[in-house]
């Protein structure tokens, strides 16, 4: 449940909401989903996290993260960790649980409610802080895909959940063609979700 009056801030796990859709079989429209919050309620801010390969000359991301950048979103980013495993398969690793914690707690004191784009049950200790501190907590995720993409834990501590399928005819668009790999670049990632937590 929102109110018109109260001041919101979204917190989006930008591989998290991005597999969840795909899971789903659809993609976020950040236009839309911006939209659709400013009407909610007070959106005081909109961030956006999300690891990035530096070393690529292409990353598929990119054009998504300029996008959201020059359209109302705080983009906190970082460099995702390369690594190939005990199968000789690349991997990417980069975790934003730490930076979307420390913002929520540094905005806590501003806001009446907080949106979190997230299944990951290790942010069930920052929905009790919140909570403590007199913020209302809504998760976003889904429980419709198999596995479910949301913790159990996570779920029942927000003060709601949203499930995302129920915000698909207003925030989805069609999935995209993922871009075809560049000859001289086999191993481009396609897919923002196989950056790791």
């Amino acid at each position: 449940m929102f109110y018109k009056d109260e001041r919101l801030a979204l917190f989006i796990d930008g591989a998290n909401l991005f597999a969840a859709g795909k899971a789903l079989g659809f993609d976020i429209d950040y236009k839309l989903l911006r939209q659709e919050f400013m009407r909610r309620g007070k959106l005081l801010r909109a961030y956006y996290y999300t690891a990035l390969l530096e070393n690529d000359e292409y990353s598929p991301i990119r054009p998504l993260i300029d996008w959201l950048n020059y359209n109302g979103y705080s983009m906190i980013t970082k460099s995702a960790k390369e690594y190939t495993d005990s199968m000789g398969r690349r991997k990417v690793k980069g975790n934003m649980d730490v930076e979307l914690a420390v913002n929520a707690m540094e905005i806590a004191n501003r806001i009446d409610h907080a949106v979190l784009f997230s299944g990951d049950g290790d942010f069930r200790p920052l929905i009790e802080s919140l909570q403590r501190q007199g913020v209302r907590v809504s998760v976003v995720s889904t429980i419709r895909s198999q596995p479910p993409m949301i913790a159990d834990e996570l779920r029942r501590q927000a003060d709601n959940f949203i499930e995302l399928d129920e915000l698909r005819d207003v925030i989805g668009r069609p999935p995209r063609d993922p871009r075809p790999l560049r000859d001289e670049d086999e191993t481009a990632v396609d897919d923002p979700a196989e950056v790791s937590s």
